[in-house]
């Protein structure tokens, strides 16, 4: 239910809030924030922002333009279930000051955007967004590169390779461990993070996410999930953001670590986020079909039509990060190939199969992960699935399949003709710089923001490259 200024206001006082919270997004997707005593906070602020430095902020303003304005979202009030003294947080949207105009880097006015072209195309209203972002839980981290040194170390107390060791966690070692891709689902005591997850789900639903599940993951390392219902795009982003706010917070008030890195540790499963969608126009679904392949319709299949022919693009957004692709490697569970499928799970594009309600009936891009920033994830998926809608791109036209066989025993001729996704974060933005005019439609994305977006990371890119790693030692020391 929306919610008014005035209706936060006096939230806030019913709950003796003392301070206020402000946060919004960076280019790369990470929450920023700083407070303001309740002292220092009126119903104004909805209307004529809080000033903040805009230069110090990554992809953001020059240093000669530095201010900037947030203006807070009452929609997305909530008490903070972490902070020692009563305090609203607020998500905030980024403003030019003087003109009040949206900034045209900030990741949540480009979900805006997306949301208002859908509805401008008249081809559906609502957009319903359901990512599924796995994450590790250590209970020790330590990593550092410098000139002389490249390392990292990661433990958890439940990991296979602790079966030999001698009262790490426990006096004496009772030898209760999962061995490497079982994590899915043994029970206690080979799970120790059940009580945490809960935790985890139920401060969720406290600040409003709808979840639907929690469970352990099959990395035998700690691997997690918690599943939240979906909702609509601009929404979802925000609550996949307060999902990993709280997602790391309970661990550490746990004494434990979580990362949302894709690929932390070597030799079991990495951690995705596949993201689920569907369209809906007048409350009723879009994609289902009872007569249609997997029961989904002719608009559904161009949506997936639309995500494989821009897939390569749409990975500089959805897989954004060099470890991304320690992921995304042919020849495993991994998904990718540039294909779709009822139930395959090393398709880029899943149909799940659970139910048949129309209502149920969606598309599932599996090749994201949490390392992507969700308001420029979800918003580049959508563009892509509308381009494919307006250009009637049928996938099964184009070589995207469907595939329902097992792709890992075909043979290696008909594997060849599978087209994949791109190799490394270089390669993603490489196809970004060469495909993404269907980013410009309706103005969505702005050239501004793609250029900004693709010089920052290809510097990361350069950053990794530059690097010798431990394995190379490993490898070449004796040569």
């Amino acid at each position: 239910m929306a919610k008014t200024p005035e209706e936060v206001m006096r939230f806030a006082d019913e709950q003796g809030v003392r301070m206020v919270d402000v946060k919004f997004t960076d280019v790369p997707g990470t929450w920023q924030h700083f407070s303001i005593p309740m002292s220092a906070f009126d119903i104004a602020a909805f209307s004529e922002g809080v000033g903040f430095d805009g230069s110090s902020i990554r992809g953001f303003q020059e240093i000669n333009e530095s201010d900037m304005l947030l203006i807070p979202d009452p929609n997305t009030a909530i008490l903070d279930p972490f902070t020692a003294v009563p305090t609203l947080s607020l998500i905030c949207d980024v403003a030019q000051p003087g003109t009040f105009e949206s900034y045209s880097r900030d990741p949540r006015n480009i979900a805006r955007k997306a949301e208002a072209y859908l509805k401008s195309t008249g081809i559906a209203d609502t957009a319903y967004f359901g990512p599924e972002a796995e994450f590790f839980v250590f209970d020790e981290v330590r990593f550092t590169s410098s000139i002389n040194e490249q390392s990292v170390f990661v433990d958890s107390e439940e990991a296979h390779w602790n079966h030999g060791r001698v009262g790490t966690f426990e006096r004496p070692n009772l030898g209760h461990r999962m061995r490497p891709k079982e994590g899915y689902f043994p029970v206690a005591p080979n799970d120790t993070l059940q009580d945490l997850r809960a935790e985890m789900a139920l401060t969720m639903e406290a600040c409003g996410i709808a979840v639907e599940a929690q469970h352990h993951e099959v990395a035998a390392g700690g691997q997690c999930e918690i599943d939240m219902r979906f909702d609509t795009l601009l929404t979802m982003a925000d609550r996949l953001l307060l999902y990993k706010y709280i997602v790391k917070n309970v661990a550490r008030r746990a004494g434990k670590s979580v990362t949302f890195m894709p690929k932390p540790i070597f030799g079991d499963n990495g951690s995705g986020m596949h993201v689920h969608m569907s369209l809906w126009k007048n409350e009723k679904p879009l994609f289902a079909d009872g007569e249609g392949y997997a029961g989904i319709s002719e608009m559904a299949r161009m949506f997936i039509g639309g995500l494989l022919t821009h897939a390569p693009a749409l990975l500089a957004f959805a897989a954004p990060s060099t470890n991304s692709y320690r992921r995304l490697v042919p020849g495993y569970e991994a998904p990718v190939n540039l294909v779709y499928s009822q139930r395959n799970r090393s398709a880029a594009v899943r149909i799940p199969m659970y139910s048949e309600n129309p209502k149920a009936k969606r598309v599932e891009f599996r090749p994201p992960d949490p390392t992507a920033n969700p308001y420029l994830t979800f918003s580049a998926l959508l563009m892509a699935g509308l381009d494919g809608i307006k250009r009637g791109l049928l996938p099964e036209q184009h070589g995207f399949g469907p595939v329902d066989r097992n792709i890992y025993e075909m043979p290696a001729a008909e594997k060849a003709e599978i087209r994949s996704v791109p190799g490394s974060l270089d390669e993603a933005l490489a196809a970004l710089q060469a495909d993404h005019e269907f980013l410009l439609a309706g103005d969505v994305f702005t050239r501004d923001l793609l250029e900004k977006y693709v010089e920052m990371k290809s510097e990361q890119a350069a950053e990794v490259r530059l690097r010798p790693t431990p394995v190379e030692f490993l490898m070449y020391y004796d040569a």
